[in-house]
Parts: C-alpha cells; sequence; structure tokens
C-alpha cells in the first residue's frame, strides 16, 4: 500500500494520459493514480482500463455521468482517497503542464519538511510559464496578485492546480462549504486551509502548455475566479470551512 495517490480528472485526454500514467508508474516513489473521467467520448478510459490491467494495484479509475466540473472531479477523489487512508494526496492534470518528476519534490515538502500543503508555483521565483501567449501569462500572474490583495493569503500561485495535500487537511475542510466548481475551486481550497491555519508552501516548477489535446481554458474560467474571490472573502466572515 502507497502512502500517496493522485488524483487526474480527465475528458478527452486521449493523447496524453497512457503516456502520463507510464510516466508517474517509472517514477522512484511508488505512486497510486486515480483518475476521475466525466465520460470522455474519444477513448480516454478504455486506454486507462487497458493500461490498468498492467499495474492493477496502483491505477484506478472513477466513471462519472458527465462534464460536472473540476472542483467535484476532485472532491470526489478526496472522498475516495480519505476512505483508502491515503497519507498525501495530489492534484495533477493530465497533459503535462505539470511535469510530473516534481510530484517528488511536492511529496517531500510534506512527507518531509513539515508542510501541509504544498504548491507547485509557477511565480514563486519570477514566471516560469513555457508555452502560453504574453496576455494569457500576465493574465494569470496578475489574477493571482489580485487574489493575495483580496484574501490576504501571501501566496505568490494563488490559481495553481498542482497540489500535494497532507491528510489531515482534506480530513478538516468542509466539501459542502467550496462553493466553486471551476477554476475559483482551486483558490478557495487554498484559501480554506489557509484560514484553518495549515502550513502552506510553494515549490518552484516550469509550467509547460499542453502540447496535445484541447485546452479547457477559458476567458469564462478566469473571470469566474476574479468575480468569486469576492464573494469568497465574504462569505468567510459568517462561517467557517471546518467541518463540525
Amino acid at each position: 500500500m502507497s502512502d500517496s495517490l493522485i488524483i487526474i480528472p480527465t475528458y478527452n485526454e486521449k493523447e496524453n494520459i497512457g503516456r502520463m500514467l507510464r510516466t508517474v508508474m517509472n517514477l522512484p516513489h511508488p505512486f497510486h493514480v486515480l483518475i476521475v473521467d466525466d465520460n470522455s467520448k474519444d477513448g480516454t478510459a478504455q486506454i486507462i482500463k487497458d493500461i490498468q490491467r498492467e499495474f492493477t494495484d496502483r491505477i484506478y479509475i472513477e466513471e462519472r455521468a458527465g462534464k460536472l466540473g473540476l472542483g467535484t472531479a476532485y472532491i470526489h477523489g478526496f472522498n475516495w482517497a480519505l476512505k483508502k487512508d491515503y497519507s498525501y494526496i495530489f492534484e495533477m492534470d493530465a497533459d503535462f503542464s505539470h511535469n510530473p518528476d516534481d510530484l517528488i519534490r511536492l511529496y517531500n515538502a510534506c512527507a518531509n519538511d513539515g508542510a501541509d500543503i504544498s504548491i507547485g508555483s509557477r511565480y514563486i521565483t519570477g514566471v516560469n510559464v513555457v508555452n502560453w501567449p504574453m496576455g494569457r501569462v500576465m493574465m494569470s500572474y496578475f489574477a493571482s496578485m489580485y487574489v493575495r490583495i483580496v484574501t490576504g493569503m501571501q501566496i505568490r500561485d494563488t490559481t495553481a492546480g498542482f497540489k500535494c495535500y497532507s491528510k489531515k487537511v482534506l480530513e478538516t475542510i468542509n466539501f459542502d462549504k467550496i462553493r466553486f466548481t471551476g477554476y475559483a475551486f482551486q483558490i478557495e481550497m487554498k484559501f480554506a486551509a489557509w484560514k484553518l491555519g495549515f502550513k502552506i508552501k510553494e515549490v518552484p516548477i516550469i509550467f509547460t502548455d499542453r502540447s496535445e489535446g484541447q485546452s479547457k481554458m477559458s476567458g469564462g474560467i478566469f473571470k469566474e475566479a476574479i468575480f468569486g474571490v469576492i464573494s469568497i472573502k465574504i462569505k468567510s466572515w459568517f462561517s467557517s470551512y471546518k467541518k463540525r
């Protein structure tokens, strides 16, 4: 039994998922992987199941009826991980924008360096983004700055989606209080952990935009994050994210 589970949400990732799974399986730490697939139409689930036969005790798949949102996919995975008693639970994209080699560094930050959450940060040592147009880099960078100003969190990459949680963080947060299911979900989970006093450490990474498959990013996703931050902050004045 591994102490580490990587949750990867998928929707039409046939170009990437096979290579991603084999890369993770070859890492020196024995990570387990849970794929939460939202009824991909391109055969993603079948690719996963074919590879799963080779790694029956390390790769798992949960299939959902449709595209239900990034946040609900991760919360589904969090609940699954807690039932299986994993100590460290990771979020990662399927498209290699997150380098699987960095999983070891995120793991060490929590398992060995005392962090409750480690974040793969694009902005802790400058701007480390590859293959993004300048407009998108600026939008992302200033979105993180805006979130810091509104929330008070001292996190450079507030919108990052490459993370490791220690089990106690996910055991403490009341997922029913997490309002957002899209891009703002990443902000709200960090904010919830920060409000609850958990130790957060940023680990510098280089983020490389996908070369295969279709991006799920849009201007509407950024708008959700920008306007959602205000409501997250206001809500925190009246209620807690902690489980009762």
